[in-house]
C-alpha cells in the first residue's frame, strides 16, 4: 500500500492531502521531487509505479525480493536502486527482526519499498521535512536521511545483542552449563546482523562517491563512521559468541567428567561390598551343599580350613597368578 506521496520544491512541502501516483509523476516535470512511500505493495501497485515512473522491470523485480545484503545498482535514466537491511529487536521475543527497504532514486522522484515490520521510514520523513536547507539539495538528500534512520536503528540491536551475550557469558564462565542452543542462536542472529550492516559500508562508499551536492557530503560521512563502529562491535560480538561456545562445550565436558566420577565411585563402592559378601556366600553355600560325600567326611575343625578355607584359597591363588603373568606379558609389548 502506498503510506505516504508528497511533492517537494524550494526545501519545502507543496500539500498536506494525498497523491495519486498518476499526480506525483506529473509533478516531478514541474521541479522539484516526489517522494512516494509503499509498505509491503502488491504486483499491481508496484506495476502501476513503474509504468508512471519509468523504473526498469528488472529493478522492480528485485524491490519484491528479499535479498540477504545490501546492494546499489544503476539503471537508465540515472536511476539507481538501493537495498538496505533494517533491524529491530523485540524485547518480548528477545530476538531481532530483519526488513528490507528498496530505495529507487532518481533525478526528480524517491520511491521507497519497505518489507517487514522492521523498516519503518516515518521518522526519517519528519526528520527531514525539518530541515529545508538539506531538503533543498533534492533527492540525495532523501537517500541520506534513510540512511541515517537505518543505521541509527543498528543501534539498540547492537546494545540488546550485548545484554544477551553478558547474560549467556555470566552463566558459562559461573561454571553452569548454558543452554547450547540459545548460544546457537545467538550467534546465528549476530551473523545475520553482520551481513546487514558488513556489506552496506561498500553502499556507502559508493553513494558518497557520486553523491552530486557536496554540501550533503558531511552527512553521509557522519553516518559511515556510525556504520564502522556499529560494524565493528558485530564482528566483536560474532568473534566472542564462538569463544563462549566453544567454553560452554568445556563446562559441558567438564560436567559429564564430574558425573563418571560420580559413577565409578558408586561402582567402586558396589565393588567393595560385593567383595565383602564373597567369601560368607562362599561359606555358606559350601555348607548348605547337601553332597553326602563331603558332608560325611567334615567331622572336626581340620577337616573344614582343609576343604572349605582351602578350597577358597586356591582359585584366589590361581587368579593372582594369573594376572601377574598377564601384567608381565603386557609390560613385555
Amino acid at each position: 500500500m502506498i503510506i505516504d506521496c508528497a511533492y517537494y520544491r524550494d526545501g519545502r512541502r507543496q500539500h498536506v492531502e494525498a497523491m495519486s501516483v498518476a499526480d506525483a509523476a506529473a509533478s516531478c516535470r514541474a521541479g522539484g521531487f516526489v517522494w512516494l512511500g509503499m509498505f509491503e505493495p502488491t504486483p499491481e501497485e508496484l506495476a502501476d509505479v513503474r509504468t508512471n515512473f519509468g523504473l526498469h522491470e528488472l529493478a522492480v523485480e528485485d524491490a519484491q525480493t528479499f535479498h540477504l545484503r545490501p546492494k546499489v545498482e544503476p539503471y537508465e535514466g540515472d536511476i539507481r536502486l538501493v537495498i538496505l537491511r533494517t533491524a529491530r529487536y523485540d524485547d518480548t521475543r528477545e530476538e531481532v527482526d530483519f526488513g528490507e527497504v528498496s530505495v529507487f532514486v532518481g533525478p526528480s522522484f524517491v520511491i521507497t519499498v519497505r518489507q517487514g515490520v522492521a523498516s519503518d521510514l516515518h521518522g526519517a520523513r519528519i526528520r527531514l521535512e525539518q530541515r529545508p536547507e538539506l531538503l533543498e539539495c533534492g533527492t540525495s538528500s532523501v537517500l541520506w536521511a534513510i540512511l541515517d534512520q537505518v543505521v541509527d536503528g543498528y543501534g539498540p540491536v547492537v546494545a540488546e545483542l550485548e545484554r544477551d551475550i553478558e547474560e549467556v557469558e555470566r552463566t558459562v564462565f559461573a561454571g553452569s552449563v548454558a543452554p547450547t542452543e540459545r548460544i546457537y542462536f545467538l550467534r546465528r542472529e549476530v551473523t545475520d546482523f553482520y551481513r546487514a550492516v558488513h556489506p552496506l559500508l561498500a553502499v556507502l562508499a559508493t553513494l558518497e562517491r557520486d553523491a552530486r551536492d557536496t554540501a550533503l557530503l558531511p552527512y553521509f560521512r557522519d553516518v559511515r563512521d556510525h556504520l564502522v563502529l556499529v560494524n565493528e562491535e558485530v564482528a566483536a560480538q560474532r568473534d566472542l559468541l564462538a569463544t563462549v561456545l566453544e567454553a560452554n562445550m568445556a563446562v559441558i565436558g567438564v560436567e559429564q567428567t564430574k558425573v563418571s566420577v560420580r559413577q565409578n565411585a558408586t561402582i567402586e563402592q558396589l565393588t567393595i561390598l560385593a567383595t565383602v559378601f564373597l567369601p560368607l556366600t562362599f561359606v555358606t553355600g559350601f555348607f548348605g551343599q547337601n553332597f553326602a560325600w563331603m558332608v560325611n567326611r567334615i567331622g572336626a575343625e581340620w577337616d573344614f580350613f582343609v576343604l572349605g578355607i582351602g578350597g577358597l584359597l586356591v582359585p584366589c591363588i590361581a587368579l593372582l597368578i594369573w594376572f601377574r603373568r598377564q601384567r608381565a606379558a603386557r609390560d613385555a609389548t
